[in-house]
């Protein structure tokens, strides 16, 4: 009787060799909007606290709004909220079942990808 040792396994320690099917990437990609969202959540709530200062704090966080800058950040964050939703739905789905088969986790994840793109893209059209 043969025993397989640690030692006979190939071990791929080149991260860069690796190829990710597109599911996995968009599963990643979920979980780096959910810290992109973390961190723009506090944001948001200081641009929220500066508004409901007083009239000078909304009038300077209008300015702060004008700026290009700003307006991407804002962008940032909105199309990390609209991917986070998107793949948060195809989580769902997966839960209920829907999707699990071989052939389904490419075609989900593709869904994922172009209605997150469309949404992402409708809100740079919104926001300039």
């Amino acid at each position: 009787m043969k025993t397989t040792s640690k030692k006979e396994r190939p071990v791929n320690l080149d991260i860069s060799t690796i190829k990710l099917p597109l599911a996995a990437i968009t599963s990643i990609t979920h979980r780096v909007s959910g810290v992109i969202l973390f961190v723009g959540i506090g944001i948001l709530l200081w641009m929220f606290d500066l508004s409901m200062s007083s009239e000078d704090g909304f009038n300077n966080l209008q300015a702060l709004l004008g700026s290009p800058f700003a307006t991407f950040i804002l962008w940032g964050v909105l199309s990390a909220l609209a991917y986070h939703m998107v793949a948060g739905i195809k989580h769902l789905l997966l839960d209920m079942g829907i999707g699990e088969t071989k052939e389904g986790a490419p075609r989900g994840a593709m869904i994922v990808v172009i209605v997150s793109a469309i949404l992402i893209i409708a809100l740079g059209v919104w926001l300039w």
